[in-house]
């Protein structure tokens, strides 16, 4: 009776044992799926881990979890792996690259000119200004920045421009699709300033008074977006941090201001600003200046 006793004993102690076990594959937090050699998390049973054996009590099948990491009950079919069901999505076709000629790179440079991502005249040779272009508008897309042109980064231009005139193909005209304007420009007297097509749009009412190309902050000074006022103006502003003329100084949010800039002038989207809106024709930044008033909105904007 006493040894019948311990065998009862040592059979309920590995019953015990395996349930634990099972609640734990069932409840513990998920590893990372199909990683092979992703550390386990800590307390949470191994893919060899198991309840004690015996010689005399066979192992419960609840007690050694399987190696495929899925907290699914013992029992119940896996799910088919997503390699096993889903094939690999091939990468976008490259249509362009440096080196390329014809037409159709001619047409690519002339849409990037209507962003304002291409300043040279179109020439229908894929060069390094070329592929500059392409790799900083894929770099804003969220496409990866190779500089050629597949047929994801040219689906994507195509549906931002319209088909190049004779005029702008030929370099002597470039026409900017309109900038959408953001709901929080339609009321009162804004600048309404447009990261996607980099316009500056002075807005009165909802109603566009006039447009200038601009430029921002590189990613290491980017340009803040959001609501501001300008809070102060100078006509003929020098950065104390940098030393530079920013003449008609309209500033926004703490010394980011709305200026123009010979450097934007002279070197288009080769270069970029501090954070500041640069605008590269004098004329215009001229004539807002004198239209803008304190504490009108400031509105920046993808």
């Amino acid at each position: 009776m006493r040894r019948n006793h311990r065998t009862t004993l040592i059979a309920t102690t590995l019953t015990s044992t395996a349930v634990i076990a099972a609640a734990a594959v069932g409840c513990g937090p998920q590893a990372a799926r199909g990683g092979a050699g992703a550390p386990s998390s800590p307390g949470s049973p191994s893919a060899s881990a198991s309840a004690p054996s015996s010689p005399s009590a066979p192992a419960s099948p609840a007690a050694s979890p399987t190696s495929s990491a899925d907290d699914k009950p013992a029992g119940t079919p896996a799910a088919p792996s997503a390699s096993a069901t889903t094939a690999a999505k091939p990468a976008p076709k490259v249509l362009m690259s440096n080196g390329s000629k014809g037409s159709q790179v001619k047409e690519l440079q002339a849409r990037l000119a209507q962003i304002g991502w291409f300043d040279d005249t179109p020439t229908g040779t894929y060069g390094a200004a070329t592929t500059a272009a392409v790799k900083g508008f894929q770099g804003k897309r969220g496409l990866p920045e190779t500089g050629a042109t597949d047929s994801a980064t040219w689906d994507k231009l195509l549906g931002m421009t319209t088909a190049p005139t004779a005029q702008e193909l030929a370099g002597r005209a470039v026409n900017k699709p309109v900038a959408k304007l953001d709901a929080r420009c339609m009321t009162g007297r804004a600048l309404c300033i447009s990261k996607t097509s980099r316009t500056l749009s002075w807005v009165i009412d909802g109603k566009v008074q006039s447009t200038m190309d601009v430029r921002f902050g590189s990613q290491y000074t980017p340009t803040r977006e959001g609501v501001f006022k300008v809070f102060e103006k100078s006509r003929n502003h020098v950065s104390t941090i940098y030393h530079t003329a920013m003449p008609y100084a309209m500033f926004f949010s703490g010394g980011q201001a709305v200026h123009y800039s010979s450097d934007f002038a002279a070197r288009g989207y080769n270069g970029a600003s501090h954070g500041c809106v640069n605008v590269r024709d004098k004329g215009k930044i001229a004539a807002l200046f004198d239209q803008v008033h304190t504490g009108d909105k400031v509105v920046v904007y993808w």
